[in-house]
């Protein structure tokens, strides 16, 4: 039995075929392999486990004493590249986002995230664990610590800070699994599994190929050969965080096709959806301590608006009660300045160098005072809020 979130099963078979039901299954799979090394994290002495993981982590399994099976297991697994990873290739595809700079971050924070939080089963997990109106601003500062990680040249060879940060997300999946499944507050019949294989694929969609398409929807041009570089490096990250590899798309147009297989069969969002959207958008001005903070911060809580209504489209935004602002008017002429940026860009010899430069401290600087120098590990949660899902 499929829980009752997989909707339109009908039309969307219509659509799609049995590949409906395929993907649909896996509401219900998760990741036993980290939930067994979770498990016996909790089973050692406070701290003692989770710093074999981060020592692991950082210099290789064979490196520790006394590590239990679960994570000997994980690391055998995760410490073997598949032959289809081309460094390379995976170096290119981070460019991509690296040089987008500013619109990277606009289209993560403005369509990627919001999109996450649109789907009325998959943002359960979010909302149980308590990140909402108090960590927003947090989150997406994490989520921008992740990514920079991520794309950095090198950053996903095995041991470097990417490939440690993914495999720590994972292991902070499974803690907020078993964390909720112990609540006694999820409904399995509703939801299906906890941070399952299925939402897994949709939230490495958001970081490929929903990205890729708000890039181009700011003015972006970027090539079939940066494409499919930049699709290998998520699926390389897919892959380590422990999504199940036949799920994990190679190309673009892959990946769009599973999108819409999700979108066929997902409800509209609800209340939750709401309150994590008007949470990230209204935490700049939350934050603010002073007033010149105050008054900066309403103007990008004003922009970031106007921003996700145009990446969303009228309809989505709507249903997300993402406010409706004079400054939309100023996204077609952004559009119209990255598009003639980029024809320069293209034209000019060696034109990628100093978008790549700009980029790159673009992120830094995004992390740097996001996360105000806070360790490259990000923390495992101990316990859940005490707020109800919808």
């Amino acid at each position: 039995m499929l829980p009752s979130r997989f909707l339109n099963a009908s039309a969307a078979r219509v659509r799609f075929g049995d590949r409906v039901d395929r993907l649909g299954a896996y509401l219900t799979r998760v990741d036993p392999a980290a939930d067994a090394v979770v498990e016996a994290i909790e089973a050692m002495p406070a701290g003692a486990g989770w710093a074999l993981f981060r020592q692991a982590a950082r210099s290789g399994i064979a490196s520790t004493s006394g590590a239990p099976e679960p994570l000997r297991a994980l690391f055998a697994e995760v410490e073997r590249v598949p032959v289809w990873v081309d460094w390379e290739a995976l170096d290119r595809g981070g460019g991509v986002l690296m040089r987008a700079g500013p619109l990277g971050g606009i289209v993560l924070g403005m369509k990627s995230l919001v999109l996450g939080y649109a789907s009325p089963a998959g943002n359960k997990p979010l909302v149980l664990s308590g990140r909402l109106e108090e960590q927003a601003g947090r989150r997406l500062s994490e989520t921008a610590r992740f990514v920079q990680a991520t794309i950095a040249p090198g950053g996903m060879r095995p041991h470097g800070v990417g490939w440690q940060l993914t495999l720590n997300v994972r292991l902070i999946h499974a803690q907020v699994r078993r964390m909720i499944l112990r609540s006694g507050r999820w409904n399995e019949a509703a939801w299906g599994a906890p941070i399952n294989q299925h939402d897994e694929l949709g939230t490495s969609l958001l970081f490929s190929v929903i990205v890729l398409e708000g890039l181009r929807q700011l003015g972006m041009r970027i090539a079939p050969a940066d494409s499919d570089a930049y699709m290998q490096l998520w699926r390389w990250s897919g892959w380590l965080m422990g999504v199940d590899p036949e799920l994990l798309p190679a190309t673009e147009s892959e990946g769009r096709r599973l999108g819409e297989i999700i979108a066929a069969t997902q409800g509209e969002p609800d209340d939750d959806s709401r309150r994590l959207t008007r949470a990230l958008l209204g935490s700049p001005p939350r934050e603010a301590k002073t007033a010149h903070e105050r008054t900066n911060a309403r103007r990008v809580a004003t922009f970031s608006a106007a921003m996700c209504r145009s990446l969303l489209g009228d309809a989505r935004a709507d249903q997300l009660g993402v406010s409706q602002t004079s400054w939309r008017y100023v996204v077609p002429f952004a559009r119209r300045l990255v598009s003639s940026m980029e024809l320069v860009r293209e034209k000019v010899p060696f034109g990628d160098v100093p978008a790549l430069w700009a980029g790159t401290r673009y992120w830094d600087r995004v992390v740097e005072l996001g996360l105000a120098g806070a360790a490259a590990e990000l923390a495992l949660p101990h316990r859940l809020s005490l707020s109800r899902a919808a």
